[in-house]
Parts: structure tokens; C-alpha cells; sequence
């Protein structure tokens, strides 16, 4: 490890440009993008702001980590799908979950009701077909001017993240599971 002076400068100057609603994508192959879009979700809760989260994969009846956390504090989050493909029954069953859910998303994002709207995992359905992205790059451009949106999933459409104003990529460096370390409760879920 090389040993840093810390800065003495503002590193930057401050952005003259207008305050507004962003487009935010947390993709790549390494862990944390829900993770990260989670914690943003908690900072806007803590300022008073409402939130809501919609998870494309998870089912309604999920109850994992986050589930429980944000049922306590009061920030609402929505299971739209049937778990993934590899678990589901019936892919066409799958992909309309995937679009009757996101009718759900795109009315939240347009109603202007909330501060913050997290899509968790919305790319698995946007890669495998069953979301027309036409739709969602038509909703992200029409929402009200304050609303911030979330993406989070690998492999996101790179018209997606044309259009955002801040993506993330999370790099896999080194991953337990590869290791043969089961999900852990409470870091995996």
C-alpha cells in the first residue's frame, strides 16, 4: 500500500447547472448494486423524502433482509416477478409478472408522487425481451423534473446508460461464492 498525502484543495469546483431528477444506474458483474441503490433510498427516506422500490425478480411474498428493514421504517417495496428464470415454471408467466409490473413503475415514476423510484433488477427483464425498452427510455424522459430514478442489474442496455446521469459499474475483483462460501443471511439477502 502506498501511503497518500490527503488533499489540501477543494478538489472541484461547485456545478452551476440546475437541480433535477436523475437517472442513476448501479450495473456490472460485482456485488452492491441493489445494495447501493438501498442505501440511496434510505439517505432520501431520512430526509423526509418518499421512496418507493419495485424488485422485477423477487416475488411478492419475499421476505429477505431489506424486506423487513423497510416494512419497519415505512419505506414501501414491491415484489413484481416470480424469482429467476431458472426458478420460474413458466417464462411467458415470468415476462408478463414483468410487464404488468412495470405499468406499476412507469405510473410511480410519472405520478410525480415520489422523490425516488428504485428498479431493482429491471435489466433481467429488459435483456431477456420482455419489457420494451422504447417504453421505459419514453417514461425515463417524460417523468416530472424532480423525480430520480434507479436502475439497478447487470448488463444494462447501453441506451439506458446514455441516457443516465450517473452509472455505476460494480467489478467482481473476488466473490466468496466462487470460493465455495454459501449466501450468507443478511449479506446476500
Amino acid at each position: 500500500m502506498q501511503i497518500e498525502t490527503p488533499p489540501q484543495d477543494k478538489p472541484y469546483d461547485k456545478p452551476e447547472g440546475e437541480r433535477r431528477g436523475l437517472v442513476i444506474v448501479n450495473t456490472g458483474d460485482g456485488k452492491g448494486k441493489s445494495t447501493a441503490a438501498f442505501g440511496l433510498a434510505l439517505r432520501a427516506h431520512g430526509r423526509g423524502k418518499a421512496v418507493k422500490i419495485y424488485q422485477f425478480m423477487k416475488v411478492p411474498t419475499a421476505r429477505f433482509g431489506e424486506h423487513r428493514m423497510f416494512e419497519k421504517i415505512g419505506i414501501p417495496i414491491e415484489g413484481l416477478g416470480d424469482g429467476f428464470s431458472w426458478k420460474s415454471q413458466d417464462l411467458e408467466h415470468s415476462a408478463q409478472l414483468a410487464r404488468d409490473g412495470w405499468e406499476k413503475a412507469r405510473a410511480a415514476i410519472l405520478s410525480g408522487e415520489y422523490f425516488l423510484v428504485v428498479l431493482d433488477e429491471i435489466t433481467y427483464p429488459l435483456i431477456y425481451g420482455w419489457l420494451p425498452l422504447d417504453g421505459v427510455l419514453e417514461t425515463l424522459r417524460n417523468r416530472p423534473k424532480d423525480v430520480h430514478v434507479v436502475f439497478t442489474g447487470r448488463r444494462c442496455p447501453p441506451e439506458i446508460i446514455e441516457l443516465a446521469d450517473t452509472v455505476t459499474e460494480m467489478t467482481l475483483v473476488k466473490h466468496a461464492f466462487k470460493a465455495g462460501i454459501p449466501a450468507q443471511r443478511g449479506i446476500e439477502d
